[in-house]
This record gives structure tokens, C-alpha cells and sequence, in this order.
């Protein structure tokens, strides 16, 4: 007999349309009623998952949760999915994806002893591939989810679903949504048998939710009534691993893409959420390696609970209406106090590793002030590192100090900076210097002064109209007339159009999901530089000032200032030129007060209709060239289809873009409400008061800019872009001699593969390592760790994950998995 498999749930949003303690108050009214029907009726099964909300459960009605544990002991309650939450699905690392699957096999297990093998999202919006290897290694076979509601690719509702290196699941897309109204349950189930007489099986979502709810007396009577009437079909209450035993037995048509796009309104939307949250994954992952390489040398203890919590908050911030921005106001900024708290967490472990790292430093010399800097990758790190300190006493006279950067007595290009500070006093220092960081170890410089009559005044000028910046490697024009960047040239090789980092308005609604577009493409206007009294008006000067200017200039860098302005909002452009290499940073701070419009931020290069690719969990995604909004990590790529170059474009926590013509286009903001979408023919917003926007205010993005060899590009740009959002951490500290220098912990040996997490495993004394090799090519390394005396060499294939664990007492490392 033909099978249809019922799953009764209640989706419910720990946030939303409301704040987590209503979220809250909904799970354990919701989980009570669910429990007395599974006690009433013989056969009917609830499907629950998300550990947030049977946490809720434990801490606030813990009679309930015990109530749960014997129903799931009996069969008659299931723990579905077994996730932290339900993230979005786009936008979190790989690594986040890996917590989110850990921490919630870890709590079903323990608390329950279930370890569900479907995984579900079925409200998030939007899925990369990279899940799929993710799940596949983490022990899940199969995977529900709803959204896109409509994708013309897919070739149907189930499928398998292929990921990168190989792997691949059995995949459902839910049909006719995953909730059913109240008493009407039936009537869908009804509905589905009619549609799909000729199925061989099926699957059918039902109960009340968004807002919890799930099951109801009148709706199970009702389905028990139709169970007794069909004939043709089975009709039960059922799991989505049973649902999946009688899918398997078909054979099923495969797709390998992303499951996007869709709501891409919530790629920008709420941006200070996806700052926030793209800053705690990074400070929680520096800070679990800097953590293990001091607790592994017995220079701390591991601070495990602190680093729970932590990222307890990040996967919190990661749920599908906190992270994609479609949240109402007060969830927004409860979501901001949240990651705040997680950054702080961090910041107090990273500061108690760096200063157990420092043990064995020597004492520093007279008249001279250490810079240390600790490298937390396994692999060297060359850039430009900035570090401010306070000079031994305060300097009254019209003389300058000026710092002097030595590296075991060899001098390095350095120069000084403005500090933040804005007092004007020869006392506080900012010295930025050039250097070349050993992998997983504490770097020494020391400073020491040289005085001057005076500060150095920049040497760049404008000349015919633009500032010329030439270096043996890289070449860049800023228009003094517009302040966008006319030439970029890496190794004699032009590879920007004029207008480079162009501030584009475009046309926009109230909508933070844009559910009615995939594309945004009216230009409303472009961001102009402003007038010398404009000029000094915005820049809080007493009188005017050029728009264009050079504010540094030394042996390091020199950088670029331009102001500009459209309508009520205003727009600083700053350019950081280095000496050495081809990367140039751009940073771009915001005065946003537009409503109903995007900002994006143009980068038109030369490489014609190229072809675009993102990084994405554990992988990379191949985005259309169309105009169309597309969702990306921590960088994005244009590569030419002939000429072998490329150009690339790191970010610091944008996520949305589009490409189109050869023209990168960043998208940086929106002016949209508050949890508002269409509904029929009615106003998106009310039109009879005041209504806060989202992102009004001062907002600020970080770039940084290569291009060359496309294949130079592609084994480079993913540690370039780990290392900017992982940023080595720099101190002066005066260390007092005393104790052993600790050993450089970890290095692999080879340009590409990433050490994308070392902790402390979470149930015992071990330590894992997670690899991944990030180009698609595949590739091999030597993972060695001299402080343990071990040296393997490793294989891996294109995007490949492999774990090891490394145990300290037995100076061994063995693969292990994923979900240790």
C-alpha cells in the first residue's frame, strides 16, 4: 500500500514578531499541549527539534521536560533535526554550521539519547551546497527544507542533493508550507492525497505555528477520521527518518547547486547584526586557538564554560529572523546586547591567552617599548600591522617622536599614524609598520624614538587633477575631481575601469525580505564629492576643507581621504596605498539617512563578463553574473574566462552583492521597516505615524582590494581573508623576563589548506584540529606541531573537511569525526 507519512509540528520562532521571553512563554505552553495529546492518542507521534527551546523547557518548567523525556523513551515524541536552531543558511561559516550540529547533537544525546539522522530547516531562507558535507560527515543522510518556494531548476520535490567533495544527501522540499491553520489540518492532507495519487509515498507537514501552537484536538480527530476513510494510501503519524527509509527505496533525480536565492533584502538587512555576528565568530575562533596553544603548554587552564557561552550567543544570533535581519526593533537590539556579550566573553580570553603567551619574553631595553604580536594561524602572516602605546612621559616641546620599529635588531619600514586619541600632545603613539609574522607563535618588535623638529607632512600631491600613487607593483589613480579610484594596476596590469569604489543609490521598499525581487537595479543617484565648504562642515573642521586629501603618508603607506555626499546622507572614503604588494584597503564609513533606498558600492574592473565566485560554508559558490543579488562569505571574486587574471574583494561582514558587466557591486545598506512584507493590495507600512527605519545612522565597512594570476588569486584570497577577519593580535607590553618561551605550536606546510578550528574537544582532554582545503583543486600539507614533537603529512580532496584530534600526552594525532 502507498504510504503518506504525517508530520506533526509547531514551527516556532524563538524571535520574531516578538521578543524571546514571549518566544519563550510559547514554547512551554506549546510543548505542554503537545505532550498531553501524545499521552491521549495512541499512535500520534510530535516532532520537535532546536535545542534554545527545550532549554527553555528544562530551566523553566523542569516537571515538563522530564514529562518529555519519558514520551521520547515511549516513541511517541521525536527529536527532530537535532540542531542548536534554525539558522539562516547562508551566511554563517562552515565552522558555525559544524557548532550549530554539535552543540545540538551533544544536548540530544545526553539529555535524551536520540541522535536524529533528517536534518530540518524548513523556514530558513535559502541553503548553500556547503551543507551538505557538512551533514553528511556529522552522521545526517537526509535533509527537509521549504525555501525557495518556487526554484525552476530543481528537478522536483525529493531528490538527492550533492554537495562538494563527494557527498550528497537525500533531499525534501516541503509543500504547501510547513504549518496547517487550526481544524484545517485534514483538509490539507486531503488536498495532497487528490495531487498525488500516483506517489508510491509522501510526506505532509501539519500543525499550527510561527507562533507555536502544533497539534489540536479538533485536528486530530479530524485525521483520525480520514486515516480510517482512505484506502489507496496509508495514512500515519510518522518521523522524517521513517518518511526517508521509503524514500530511499526510489530512484531519485540529483542536484548540486545551491538551494537559493531567496528574501535577498535579508543579505543587507539589519547590517549591524551581520557585523556583529561575522566579529564573534571571528574573535571566538581566534580566540579558541589562541586558548589551546597556551593551555596545551600548561600555561592556562582551558576556559571551556566561558567559551560555551560565547557561542551559545553566536548560534543564537544566527537563527533565521535574528541574522537576516527580519526581526522586529527590539529583537534587533536584544540581539546586538547578546553578541556584545559574547565579544566581551571572548575579548577577557583572548587578553588571558596573550599575556600566558608572553611568558619567556625578555625584558625590554632602555628607551625601547615592545609591540608583541601573536600570529593565531599556522601559517606565516605578511601585511601591515598597526599598534598604539603611550610614551614614558609626555613631550611639551614643538619636537616630534618618532617611533622606529626594529625585529631583532633589523630595522623595518614603519611610520606613524594619528592615534585615536585627539589630544594634541606628542604622548600618545601610533605606529604602523611592515612584517612578516611566524605561524602560531609571539612575535617581538621593539620601538624605539628618533626626534624630529617636526611631524612628516605627506609627500603624495595632486598633479593634473589626480593623485598618482606608483609603486614596482602596483599603480593606483584617485580622481581629485570625484574621489573614486580611476586605476588600479597589479604588476603593470590595469585591472579597475575609472569610478572604482563609486557609491551607487538605488531604488528600494519597505520590505526588509524584498519577498517580490531577486535584483536590484534602478540607480536613483551616485554619491558626489563634496565642496571645500561641504567639506569642512562634514568633517568637523573650522572652515574649508579639500575633499580629496592626503592624511598619511610614510615608508609603509599612504592614505587617501575623500568626502562625499548625496541627499541627507554623507559618505568618507578612505584608500590605504601600501609600499609593498598589490592589496589595497578601503574603508567606508557611512552617515546613512535614507529610507526606502540601497547603498551599494561600485567596483567596475576590466575583466568584461567574467565569471563570479563567493565564498560560502566550506566551499565556494559559483554566482550568477546577471545583476541578480547573490550571498556571500568573506570574499567575492570576478575571474576573466580567457586572460587568466582576477580580481578579488574582501570584506569584513557584507554579505550581499551583485555582479554584472565586468561591474562588482558591494551591497552595503538598506532603509527598510521593521518586520514589514507585502500582504495583498495593502500598504507595506502604516501611513498615519512615525515609523523607525533600520540602519539609519553611521555604519562602517572595510574592503581590501588584489587582483593578478587568477590561479595566484585562487590559492591565496581564503587565507588573505582569514587573516584580515582573524587578525593577529598586537599589544605593547613591557614583559617581565620571567618563564620559558613557549614552542610555535602548529604549522602547515604548504600555501592553501586552512586550519579552520583548533579547540578543546567537548567531552575530554583532547584537542581537535579541523582542515579544510579551500580551492576545489585539492591538495596536501605537513601538519606539524614542534611543542609535540609531530610531523604528518595529509592528502586532501577539493573542498574537503577531515578532523584529527590531538592528544597532548601521547603526542599522537588521528583522524576523527566531525562531531567529536
Amino acid at each position: 500500500m502507498k504510504k503518506l507519512h504525517l508530520l506533526s509540528n509547531a514551527h516556532l520562532d524563538p524571535v520574531w514578531q516578538w521578543e524571546w521571553e514571549e518566544g519563550a512563554a510559547a514554547a512551554v505552553s506549546t510543548f505542554r499541549a503537545a505532550a498531553e495529546f501524545c499521552e491521549e492518542y495512541d499512535g500520534y507521534i510530535f516532532n520537535h527539534n532546536e535545542v534554545i527551546l527545550y532549554k527553555w523547557i528544562e530551566e523553566y518548567e523542569p516537571a515538563l521536560f522530564a514529562r518529555i523525556q519519558r514520551l521520547v523513551r515511549q516513541g511517541k515524541w521525536n527529536i527532530m533535526g537535532g540542531w542548536y536552531l534554525q539558522p539562516d543558511c547562508n551566511m554563517p561559516s562552515g565552522e558555525s554550521f559544524v557548532r550549530q550540529i554539535l552543540m545540538g547533537r551533544l544536548y540530544f544525546r545526553e539529555k535524551f539519547g536520540q541522535e536524529p539522522r533528517t536534518a530540518i530547516n524548513f523556514d530558513s531562507f535559502g541553503h548553500t551546497r556547503g551543507l551538505v558535507q557538512i551533514m553528511r560527515q556529522a552522521g545526517y543522510d537526509s535533509y527537509i527544507f521549504m525555501r525557495p518556494d518556487e526554484m525552476p531548476g530543481l528537478p522536483g520535490d525529493e531528490f538527492i542533493w550533492e554537495g562538494y567533495n563527494g557527498s550528497s544527501v537525500l533531499a525534501h522540499k516541503v509543500e504547501g508550507g510547513y504549518n496547517s491553520l487550526m481544524g484545517k489540518s485534514a483538509e490539507k492532507i486531503r488536498k495532497w492525497l487528490e495531487k498525488h495519487s500516483e506517489r508510491a509515498t509522501g510526506l505532509v507537514l501539519w500543525g499550527v505555528g510561527n507562533h507555536g501552537g502544533g497539534p489540536s484536538r479538533t485536528d486530530l480527530d479530524q485525521i483520525g477520521r480520514l486515516m480510517e476513510e482512505t484506502g489507496d494510501f496509508q495514512v500515519i503519524h510518522s518521523t522524517p527518518e521513517a518518511y526517508f527509509e521509503d524514500l530511499r527505496k526510489q530512484e531519485l533525480p540529483v542536484f548540486n547547486g545551491d538551494l537559493n536565492p531567496r528574501f535577498v533584502g535579508c543579505y543587507t538587512s539589519m547590517i549591524r547584526i551581520k557585523q556583529k555576528h561575522r566579529e564573534l565568530e571571528n574573535q571566538l575562533f581566534l580566540t579558541e586557538k589562541m586558548v589551546s596553544a597556551a593551555s596545551l603548554q600548561g600555561l592556562l587552564a582551558y576556559p571551556a564554560e566561558e567559551l560555551h557561552e560565547a557561542l551559545c550567543d553566536l548560534l543564537t544570533a544566527e537563527f533565521h529572523d535574528i541574522l537576516p535581519g527580519s526581526s522586529v526593533q527590539p529583537a534587533e537590539e536584544a540581539s546586538l546586547r547578546m553578541l556584545d556579550h559574547g565579544l566581551e566573553l571572548a575579548s577577557r580570553l583572548r587578553a588571558r591567552a596573550f599575556f600566558a603567551l608572553a611568558a619567556g619574553q625578555p625584558k625590554a631595553a632602555p628607551k625601547e617599548y615592545p609591540v608583541l604580536v601573536y600570529n593565531p594561524h599556522p601559517f606565516p602572516v605578511k601585511g601591515i600591522v598597526e599598534c598604539e602605546f603611550m610614551l614614558e612621559d609626555q613631550n611639551w616641546q614643538e619636537e616630534f617622536s618618532m617611533p622606529v620599529v626594529f625585529q631583532e635588531g633589523r630595522r623595518l619600514p614603519c611610520q606613524p599614524e594619528k592615534e585615536l586619541s585627539n589630544l594634541n600632545l606628542d604622548w600618545r603613539k601610533r605606529v604602523v609598520f611592515q612584517a612578516e609574522l611566524a605561524p602560531f607563535a609571539m612575535n617581538r618588535f621593539d620601538c624605539r624614538m628618533e626626534m624630529l623638529a617636526a611631524k612628516p607632512v605627506p609627500e603624495l600631491k595632486q598633479t593634473d587633477g589626480s593623485f598618482l600613487f606608483h609603486t614596482d607593483r602596483l599603480q593606483v589613480r584617485i580622481n581629485g575631481a570625484t574621489g573614486l579610484m580611476d586605476e588600479y594596476a597589479a604588476d603593470g596590469v590595469p585591472l579597475l575601469a575609472p569610478g572604482g569604489f563609486a557609491p551607487l543609490v538605488l531604488a528600494d521598499n519597505e520590505d526588509p525580505w524584498r519577498m517580490d525581487t531577486c535584483r536590484f537595479d534602478a540607480v536613483e543617484g551616485v554619491f558626489r564629492l563634496l565642496n571645500e565648504e561641504e567639506s569642512g562642515s562634514f568633517s568637523g573642521v573650522a572652515g574649508p576643507l579639500p575633499a580629496v586629501r592626503v592624511i598619511e603618508d610614510g615608508e609603509v603607506r599612504t592614505v587617501i581621504e575623500a568626502v562625499l555626499g548625496w541627499e541627507h546622507s554623507r559618505i568618507c572614503l578612505t584608500y590605504k596605498l601600501p609600499k609593498q604588494g598589490t592589496e589595497v584597503e578601503v574603508h567606508v564609513r557611512v552617515y546613512w539617512n535614507e529610507k526606502d533606498k540601497m547603498l551599494k558600492l561600485a567596483v567596475p574592473t576590466l575583466l568584461g563578463n567574467g565569471a563570479y565566485r563567493g565564498q560560502t560554508a566550506y566551499g565556494i559558490s559559483e554566482l550568477k553574473a546577471d545583476g541578480s543579488e547573490a550571498v556571500a562569505q568573506k570574499w567575492t571574486a570576478l575571474e576573466d574566462r580567457t586572460g587568466g587574471l582576477a580580481v578579488t574583494l574582501i570584506n569584513n561582514g557584507v554579505y550581499g552583492s551583485s555582479c554584472l558587466n565586468g561591474e562588482l557591486r558591494m551591497t552595503l545598506l538598506r532603509g527598510a521597516g521593521y518586520c514589514a512584507h507585502p500582504i495583498f493590495e495593502r500598504p507595506i507600512l502604516p501611513q498615519d505615524r512615525f515609523l523607525p527605519r533600520m540602519d539609519q545612522g553611521e555604519r562602517s565597512f572595510t574592503f581590501w582590494l588584489n587582483g593578478g594570476s587568477r590561479d595566484t588569486r585562487r590559492t591565496a584570497i581564503d587565507r588573505e581573508a582569514l587573516a584580515h577577519n582573524e587578525q593577529p593580535y598586537a599589544l605593547s607590553f613591557f614583559p617581565s623576563g620571567e618563564g620559558v618561551l613557549p614552542a610555535p605550536l602548529l604549522q602547515l606546510e604548504d600555501d592553501a589548506i586552512q586550519l579552520a578550528a583548533f579547540k578543546r574537544e567537548e567531552r575530554g582532554t583532547g584537542y581537535i584540529l579541523r582542515l579544510f582545503e579551500p580551492t576545489g583543486q585539492g591538495g596536501s600539507t605537513r601538519i606539524c606541531t614542534p611543542a609535540l614533537g609531530i610531523r604528518e603529512q595529509v592528502e586532501l580532496s577539493g573542498f574537503e573537511i577531515r578532523t584529527y584530534r590531538l592528544d597532548a600526552a601521547s603526542g599522537t594525532l588521528t583522524r576523527t569525526e566531525l562531531c567529536e
